[in-house]
Formats: structure tokens, C-alpha cells, sequence
């Protein structure tokens, strides 16, 4: 494992650099860093260090806990109408012959194969489906809702949310009511990718923009909706762009605290039309979630998405400012493990992830979808 220093070699170490000391000081005094300072951290924030000022935030804010969840997916399609370049999961409409469309039914299936077993949370994400409207989907959670009102559902990305929309004619307003009153209680952060245009014009310029993404989390926060929020690095991007896309949410966290954590997605280079773009190394996987710990400084959760990163990594960046490993998950997740990532078959039962929390020092807790803790777990537990 990478060693991390302590505060007083933080310390020790920033004093080669000024710029260093001034920012190890604010961190230490829970102050925020402006733009220049996180850009910086990318620049000259040797693992150690960030690693380090990462972990003291992490265990101020946590106290060593570490939190996941029992949840399961349901993928609706991979049929889409965008052409994102870094995808490589979704099959165009017009060659939907290649993907795969799930009927209602088939998706009730999957919710009734959970009965009786004690998950919390339905996540319901995937591609850009024509004929998956609003209304279709309005209908198909009420039906999970009716029959399993316990379990909350957490479901589309703000594209398929701005396509929907569009498509009823309704405004983001209308859109989000609708969807609330049917049974949506909040949505995941996908779609993020990076909000600069020099950037999402490249890899993604079809479908709706940083400030769509945006104003639509805004608006399910003003319903009293909470969200989350991710952002696609390690292709084209610069530390610039990482750092105004970082920003851009944290002044819209400033604003609603509708955020419930920021979760940085690693980009993979597997049969997709970025596939001469180098994967980032472990060790930029780590500087990113510490310098993302330092900087979100109004984001009380962090998490890594187990199933992308891989146990290894994941489990190493618990040492690097992260406190949330998504959850159990189940074998159904394609998104990720088709673009090549470290989990093919992305399920892990929760003896297993308390073990890897605890193994290295850290405490898990189980939680809800809004981080209300359903159990902590004893070392006689795990």
C-alpha cells in the first residue's frame, strides 16, 4: 500500500513549496481553496501529500467510517440516440438489432427477484430509448412502487432526463414533478462526463450540455429531490477542466445541498472511439480522489464506484480521502464492464465489502440512499 505521511511531514514536505504550505494550512483549518489552488494540487501534489491532507478531511468529516449500501441496478437499454465517443456501451437506434431493450414486465421481474431480501434502493439507469418515454417510465415506477414501497428509487441520468422532456414537451419543471409523483425520490449523476465545451464537445457534443446537466439537478433539488454528481476523467481533459468542473458544483452544492456525494468515474478504453487514449495509472486514480477530497470541500460524501475501479484500487483509495463504495450491486451492470473495466461480473455480497473496509483499519456502515446509517458494523461482525 502507498504510505501516506502525517500531518507534521505534510507540513515538512510543503515547506519546498510555499504555494504547498499555504494550501496544507488551509486544509488544516477547513478553508476552502480557490481554483488556483486545486489546479495547482494537480500540478505539484506529490500521492503523499494530497493523499495525506485527503485522509485528514476524510476522517474529520467520518471518523474512519465507510459506508455502502445494499442496492441492485435495472439497465432499461443500451439502444441510444447519442454517439458519445468514450461510450462503449450503448448501440445506435438504428442498429438496435446489436443492443437490448427490456420490456416493463422484464424489469418488474428484476424487482420481484429481490423480494424478501433486504436492499433499499433500485437504481435505474441506461441508454436513450426512443420509445422509453416519459410516460413509460412514469408508469413503471409507480408499478415498483406499488409493489415494494420500501425500496427507493433512484433512477436516469439528466441526458435521458433532457431527452424525455423535450420530447413531452414539458419543461425541466413539469418533467421532474411528474417523474416525483410517480415515485422517483432521487437520481444518480450520470452524464456528467466534464462540463467544459472544449472538452464535452469533443467526446460527447450531441446530447445536453454542462448547464443543462446542471440547472436539471438544481431543479430536482428545489423539489426536495437529492442527487449526485460524477465527472468522467483521464482521456482529453486537462487539470484546468477538472478543477471548472469540480467548481461548477460545488457553487451549485453552495446554493441547494442537494448533493449527496461526488463520484469520480475512470475513464476505460475498451471498443469505444477513444480507444487510443491511454487509461490513467493508479496512481493519477489516487492523486484525483485525494485532490477531489480536498477540493469538494461542501460535498460531505465521496465515493468510489468498486465495480469500475476494481476491490484493489477501491480499497486503497479509502486511504486517499474516499469514505463510500457504492454498494452490493449485482451481476446485471453492463455499463462499465463493457468498456473494460476491472469488474466483469460486478457483485459483492456484504460480508465481502465489510471485509475489505475493515481490513484496512476503516469501520463499515451500512446506509441508505440518503446516508442515514442502518447499521455499524463491530469488528466481532466482520
Amino acid at each position: 500500500m502507498v504510505k501516506t505521511m502525517n500531518l507534521s511531514e505534510v507540513f515538512s514536505f510543503a515547506n519546498t513549496d510555499k504555494r504547498l504550505l499555504a494550501i496544507a494550512d488551509k486544509v488544516q483549518n477547513n478553508e476552502r481553496l480557490t481554483e488556483e489552488e486545486g489546479v495547482l494540487l494537480f500540478e505539484k501534489g506529490e500521492l503523499g501529500f494530497v493523499g495525506s491532507l485527503a485522509n485528514h478531511v476524510a476522517q474529520r468529516l467520518h471518523h474512519g467510517k465507510v459506508y455502502f449500501n445494499r442496492n441492485f441496478h435495472i439497465e432499461p437499454t443500451n439502444v441510444c440516440v447519442f454517439t458519445c465517443n468514450f461510450c462503449s456501451y450503448s448501440r445506435l437506434y438504428k442498429n438496435r438489432d446489436e443492443g437490448w431493450e427490456l420490456s416493463m414486465e422484464q424489469m418488474l421481474d428484476i424487482v420481484r427477484k429481490y423480494d424478501g431480501q433486504p436492499v433499499t434502493e433500485v437504481h435505474i439507469v441506461g441508454g436513450v430509448h426512443p420509445k422509453m418515454n416519459l410516460e413509460f417510465f412514469c408508469e413503471l415506477l409507480s408499478k415498483i412502487k406499488a409493489h415494494r414501497p420500501d425500496l427507493h428509487l433512484k433512477g436516469f441520468t439528466a441526458v435521458e432526463l433532457d431527452y424525455m422532456f423535450r420530447k413531452a414537451k414539458l419543461t425541466t419543471e413539469e418533467g421532474m414533478q411528474k417523474l416525483k409523483d410517480a415515485g422517483l425520490q432521487s437520481m444518480p449523476g450520470g452524464g456528467a462526463e466534464i462540463f467544459h465545451a472544449d472538452v464535452r464537445d469533443v467526446i460527447c457534443a450531441d446530447k445536453v450540455d454542462g448547464t443543462g446537466w446542471l440547472h436539471i439537478h438544481e431543479t430536482a433539488h428545489n423539489l426536495g429531490m437529492h442527487s449526485n454528481a460524477t465527472m468522467l476523467y483521464g482521456h482529453i481533459e486537462k487539470y484546468v477542466h477538472r478543477i471548472d468542473h469540480m467548481s461548477r458544483l460545488r457553487q451549485l452544492q453552495d446554493k441547494t445541498g442537494g448533493f449527496n456525494c461526488f463520484i469520480p468515474l475512470k475513464f476505460r478504453n475498451k471498443d469505444n472511439d477513444m480507444s487510443h487514449i491511454a487509461e490513467s495509472t493508479i496512481v493519477e486514480d489516487l492523486r484525483l480522489y485525494a485532490i477531489s477530497r480536498i477540493f469538494m470541500d461542501n460535498f460531505r460524501n465521496l465515493k468510489a464506484y468498486w465495480p469500475m475501479l476494481g476491490r484493489q484500487t477501491a480499497q486503497l483509495s479509502l486511504s486517499f480521502g474516499v469514505n463510500d463504495l457504492d454498494g452490493t450491486i449485482d451481476d446485471t451492470t453492463k455499463i462499465y464492464s463493457m468498456a473494460g473495466a476491472e469488474e466483469q461480473r460486478p457483485a459483492m455480497s456484504t460480508e465481502e465489502l465489510c471485509d475489505m473496509i475493515s481490513a484496512v483499519g476503516k469501520t463499515p456502515v451500512e446506509r441508505d440512499t440518503l446516508y442515514n446509517e442502518l447499521k455499524v458494523y463491530t469488528a466481532e461482525e466482520v
